[in-house]
């Protein structure tokens, strides 16, 4: 990479699916000039996938290159241990001011996990008491997902979803104004991380949004499967969700999915503005962006909404790393995962890759810098919303093997199945036999599931009780509230001349207002007065 870091922008999506975007299907109603714009920049992993296709164990996942089960990550109330190194630790080690904004969904006291800079809070609760429990599969708790986000789609003058992202665009775009504006001589390259909320449900989205569609046939879900006919998984999702036995009208799916098409054109807008930023800040040439998201949405199909399940919709992510100078812009058919982006990360840092602790992701750099056919194999885990047990998943060439201890196995050739209809693990071809045999061996090899799930209940016992204890008596909410900074910012006597100069504008000019010239300095009152 050179001898001078590049800085590292990573803007996260939250439940985008990839299948249905302009990246994966040319044909798609959604509107992403700004994300296709990094498309043809930049390079494409088609066939990405998240770990686990839940917001927070999908998250550490990222973070720490580190399956579920390896980091206690269970679901969205597991927590993230303070010594499990993550991304923003390894680039920091390598003198990257670490930043994030916007949702990452850490439980537990430790909201930081390496982030020098934490711009905002973070949208969801970051306590204990969205713990799944086996102990009550046939319970439903309150907290879960209904379908109310589904009935009631439609426009809105204002959310708090987007209360949040606007917050997040604000101080993201705030920070990058003061770095640019900073010394250069001892600024530290960036890590950035934006994460915002869109387009997860509910699908609601401002009338601006909402009116971008008025002219666009608005595709109802492809498939459908009676709920008698859905796999056991699929059964349990639709009784966590509120959809058995009350089928959502099809007027709802259309308002639904419009209002999900506007908030992904949302958050298309929001990597439009960080783009105009990263220009006008002069700061494009020299920063590598990276596009994606923790899971999917099934939006409907499969009669399936929201994520929880390993099904494509669900499953898959947009994952794009743009940066010109270096990688020429391609599209890379092997399937990887978010769980490849610590090593990623350290590589486009030009850190030593062999330093990192052992993880299960593996760098995606080599399928930036050269067309060898790379490893196109993806491992996952689910014990979240809508299980009694593991759920595990390997993706490798066409196929796609599910396996749990409480479920018939499932396989998919997606080659010649796109849409997963055909489930292959009874078949009596001796192709699909042989490699139904290979994958059912190699996840015995892989997973000791009976001791993961003893695990996963001990884990949700021990929340439960944490959990019920502290709703007694005084409260100390985790939740991660920002410094405001206020007495740092603007002007004021205690700070440096020469930093308030530097703070006055961007970019600099000379005393004719020319900027770019020989004599181009930094100036406020003081510069303007000669001093």
């Amino acid at each position: 990479m050179g001898t001078k870091k590049p800085n590292i922008l990573y803007i996260m999506a939250d439940q985008m699916a990839a299948p249905i975007l302009k990246m994966c299907d040319p044909n798609s109603p959604i509107k992403t000039p700004n994300i296709d714009r990094l498309v043809k920049s930049g390079v494409v992993f088609e066939s990405a996938y998240c770990p686990s296709p839940l917001c927070a164990p999908s998250r550490f996942t990222m973070c720490s290159g580190q399956l579920p089960s390896k980091i206690g990550g269970y679901d969205n109330a597991a927590v993230l241990g303070t010594d499990v190194p993550t991304y923003a630790h390894y680039l920091r080690r390598e003198g990257y001011e670490t930043v994030l904004a916007g949702k990452m969904h850490f439980i537990g006291p430790d909201q930081l996990h390496g982030f020098e800079h934490r711009l905002t809070s973070d949208i969801y609760p970051g306590d204990m008491g969205w713990t799944v429990n086996w102990d009550k599969p046939d319970e439903r708790p309150e907290w879960y997902h209904n379908m109310s986000s589904v009935m009631q789609a439609g426009p809105c003058v204002r959310s708090n979803q987007l209360d949040y992202d606007e917050d997040v665009m604000h101080k993201s775009s705030q920070f990058l104004y003061d770095y640019v504006r900073q010394d250069p001589s001892n600024r530290r390259p960036f890590a950035m991380t934006v994460s915002l909320t869109h387009p997860h449900d509910p699908y609601t989205m401002s009338q601006e949004y909402w009116d971008r569609y008025e002219d666009v046939e608005i595709p109802l879900p492809k498939v459908h499967i009676a709920q008698e006919d859905q796999d056991p998984h699929s059964k349990r999702l639709l009784k966590t969700i509120d959809l058995w036995n009350n089928p959502i009208p099809e007027e709802a799916a259309i308002r639904a999915r419009r209002a999900y098409f506007g908030a992904c054109s949302f958050v298309d807008d929001q990597v439009g503005k960080l783009l105009t930023i990263l220009k006008n800040c002069q700061l494009d040439k020299d920063t590598v962006i990276v596009f994606s998201g923790d899971h999917g949405d099934m939006l409907g199909e499969r009669d399936l909404w929201y994520k929880m399940s390993w099904f494509e919709m669900s499953a898959r992510v947009p994952l794009v790393i743009s940066y010109p100078s270096r990688f020429a812009p391609k599209r890379v058919s092997e399937s990887v995962s978010t769980i490849d982006l610590l090593p990623t990360f350290v590589d486009l840092a030009g850190g030593n890759s062999s330093d990192i602790q052992p993880i299960d992701g593996h760098s995606l750099f080599p399928y930036l810098i050269n067309d060898s056919p790379g490893r196109d194999e993806v491992f996952g885990e689910y014990m979240g919303e809508g299980t009694i047990s593991p759920v595990v998943m390997i993706r490798r060439g066409k196929w796609k093997y599910i396996t749990s201890l409480v479920d018939p196995d499932q396989l998919f050739d997606l080659q010649t199945d796109p849409q997963e209809l055909v489930n292959l693990a009874k078949s009596t071809q001796p192709e699909h036999i042989r490699a139904f045999n290979a994958f059912q061996e190699e996840a015995k090899r892989k997973w000791d599931l009976p001791r993961i799930h003893a695990d996963v209940l001990a884990s949700q016992r021990r929340r439960q009780l944490c959990w019920s204890a502290l709703q007694k008596g005084k409260k100390e909410p985790w939740d991660y509230e920002p410094p405001s900074g206020e007495r740092e910012k603007y002007i004021r006597s205690h700070i440096p001349l020469d930093d308030l100069e530097r703070r006055a504008r961007f970019p600099e000019v000379d005393p004719f207002g020319r900027p770019h010239t020989a004599g181009a300095t930094y100036h406020g009152v003081a510069g303007a007065r000669g001093e």
